[in-house]
């Protein structure tokens, strides 16, 4: 029995479950017949190794159908030069935002006056001496 279940392990390279349930065994006697055998070690190693590639090029097939759904999508592209502008605006590469930038960032905190045509920061709201108190269009 005890070689029979060793064959299909590292030979037939069947899984431990499998096995057990092919043979009529518990998969506790199956573990501890091939966890005994030197050969063990290196074997689940190299099967680690290959779910992880395997599991790896899965999710680079999964990412890029994800992507290729997405761009057929135009609110997707959209929002993702959206994000992009957003990006360039609160990068490090400038130490100030604009004006806009920060009104878009924080719409909530302004109210657009027509007779101005600007936007102005709400009565009530408390802010640093840096936020911008109206806006102009």
């Amino acid at each position: 029995m005890e070689e029979e279940i060793l064959k299909k392990y590292f030979e037939d390279k069947m899984k431990q479950v499998d096995i057990a349930t092919e043979l009529n065994v518990s998969k506790y006697k199956v573990s501890r017949v091939v966890t005994k055998d030197p050969r063990y070690k290196p074997e689940k190693e190299r099967r680690k190794e290959s779910n992880r590639k395997k599991n790896r090029e899965e999710t680079k097939k999964y990412i890029s159908k994800e992507r290729k759904k997405k761009k057929d999508d135009i609110a997707y592209e959209q929002l993702k030069q959206a994000h992009i502008q957003a990006t360039m605006e609160l990068s490090g590469g400038r130490k100030n935002i604009s004006n806009r930038a920060f009104r878009e960032w924080n719409s909530s905190i302004y109210q657009y006056n027509k007779k101005t045509n600007a936007y102005h920061l709400k009565k009530g709201i408390i802010t640093g001496f840096d936020v911008p108190k109206k806006i102009k269009m």
